[in-house]
């Protein structure tokens, strides 16, 4: 609050990442994920001038930001760096996502996620002062409020406008607001309502002004009690728009073969193949072999290793 809304969103996005979105709960590592971390990793390093295979111990340190596609995993791969004596840059490795949340770097992973899609979306735009005074004026603040004037001092609505603005910034595709409408005038809501109706992405807004929603909500959730004081949600809008909607929804009961996140991880769906009494000796046999010499091993080996208690 001591900042004025030009040195607020030039703070908040400094780096190319948000400061507050990390800051949230949902980012913030627990104390089990920091346990998780201190794992000891089998590493089998290769000597590239001599060829000498060398099996190691090894606890990763950190995520460096650098990402792939696994070609045949098709999921990321995350560069990590090592604790020492392993941190040198030549001793760098990367590991599927699906390790590293089994080793406590799940949201670490995330934001290397956020980074790249920023980055490869072309959201990253230069944080200078009149950069985001133009921006701020966009949202109806002016000059004078969004840089000479602390935001402590502002009015409950230049407030609003400071917030929608910082919400803006990195050009998201999908706006969540919530109760959007207190503390701004008449005209700021006509003009909150232009900006809405135009916005070409998604838009979720929580409201009890029921005459904003109506008039630009075509599809409409109202949560209110029945008489048995249990809150059920009434879907009303337009019919039109609704059965359109319909009718473009996927069929739920389709077979769902691959699943992609927020992020691009595209996760393959597998039905689970039930092995024979055969197959399953002849793979124990493989893992084992595969453990005792330090071999990595792929995912399906993995789960398979756990089932069976290969790791003892």
């Amino acid at each position: 609050m001591d900042k004025t809304p030009n040195e607020y969103i030039r703070w908040r996005y400094a780096g190319g990442e948000d400061r507050e979105a990390i800051a949230k709960d949902t980012m913030k590592i627990s104390d089990a994920e920091l346990e998780l971390q201190k794992t000891v990793i089998d590493f089998v390093y290769t000597d590239p001038d001599t060829a000498k295979t060398t099996k190691t111990k090894r606890v990763i340190k950190r995520l460096t930001g650098e990402r792939k596609t696994n070609k045949s995993t098709k999921e990321n791969d995350y560069e990590v760096q090592f604790k020492a004596p392993h941190d040198s840059d030549d001793c760098k490795h990367f590991y599927g996502y699906k390790k590293l949340v089994k080793w406590g770097w799940d949201k670490a992973c995330k934001k290397v996620d956020v980074k790249v899609a920023q980055a490869a979306s072309g959201m990253f735009r230069p944080l200078t002062s009149s950069n985001v005074e133009s921006h701020l004026k966009n949202v109806g603040l002016d000059a004078e409020f969004a840089t000479h004037h602390r935001i402590s001092a502002l009015s409950g609505g230049q407030k609003v406008k400071v917030v929608l603005g910082a919400a803006m910034w990195m050009q998201p595709h999908l706006v969540i607001l919530d109760e959007p409408t207190n503390y701004l005038d008449r005209e700021s809501l006509g003009a909150l309502a232009d900006a809405i109706r135009e916005f070409e992405g998604g838009v979720v807004i929580i409201s009890h002004n029921n005459d904003f929603t109506t008039a630009l909500c075509p599809e409409t959730w109202v949560v209110e009690k029945d008489e048995d004081e249990i809150s059920r949600p009434n879907c009303r809008g337009d019919p039109e728009w609704m059965k359109n909607a319909l009718a473009t929804k996927c069929d739920d009961q389709q077979a769902i073969t691959e699943v992609t996140d927020a992020y691009g991880n595209v996760t393959e769906i597998k039905a689970k193949k039930t092995l024979t009494k055969k197959e399953i000796k002849k793979m124990t046999k493989e893992i084992k072999a595969k453990i005792k010499s330090g071999a990595e091993l792929d995912e399906d080996e993995e789960a398979f290793a756990e089932e069976h208690e290969l790791w003892k």
